[in-house]
């Protein structure tokens, strides 16, 4: 069986997560939180909405700014994360949050022409 990381996944947004209940995603968002057990920490996306996502093991390093998360969505709309990478922005370029937000809306609108969805079946 293909591990999360071998198979497509959507990029999606706070107001989608409850269409993606167990299956794999990629999740874009500013990091707004970072619990002190380092376990857990909180993004929010291109609308302002807020995302919770958990990791298996404690953060080793410091995380601030744009970060992308491949993982499954919880029952509880929960992203457990299965890798991150920190989006850099010390370049002078800002990732623009809602820029970013308009083309998820054009992916989910065009399904046909970007399809990185998975399949029903899972």
């Amino acid at each position: 069986m293909a591990g999360i990381l071998d198979v497509p996944k959507p990029r999606i947004n706070c107001s989608m997560l409850s269409q993606y209940i167990n299956k794999p995603v990629c999740f874009v968002g500013r990091v707004d939180k970072v619990h002190p057990s380092g376990k857990t920490f909180s993004v929010n996306d291109g609308e302002g909405k807020t995302a919770t996502i958990e990791l298996n093991d404690p953060l080793e390093e410091e995380l601030s700014g744009v970060v992308e998360i491949i993982g499954m969505v919880s029952n509880k709309g929960v992203i457990m994360a299965s890798s991150y990478s920190l989006l850099r922005e010390d370049r002078g370029t800002l990732f623009d949050m809602e820029l970013y937000n308009e083309a998820l809306k054009v992916l989910q609108d065009f399904p046909q022409l970007y399809p990185f969805h998975v399949d029903a079946s899972g």
